[in-house]
């Protein structure tokens, strides 16, 4: 029998709810997901606009920092659940 994998504690402890995007828009994060051949931690997420479309991005990538106006923001902040 296959072991089952373990999720790290940054996605353990990411939660699921809103998000406000640096750039403005909202998503909302479903869930954390192992992609199928590197089992690298994807955070699942949908656009809260338009088409309401469903995105993945690296767990390091979207609890990552970006600089704006030579401040460093969140590239996604917890709005709400």
């Amino acid at each position: 029998m296959k072991k089952e994998l373990e999720f790290s504690e940054e996605a353990k402890n990411l939660k699921a709810g809103i998000y406000l995007h640096y750039k403005g828009n909202e998503y909302k994060v479903l869930g954390v997901a192992h992609h199928s051949e590197t089992l690298e931690e994807l955070v699942i997420y949908q656009a809260q606009y338009s088409d309401f479309g469903l995105w993945a991005r690296p767990l390091t990538m979207f609890t990552s920092t970006v600089e704006v106006e030579g401040k460093q923001v969140p590239r996604f902040a917890f709005r709400t659940e």
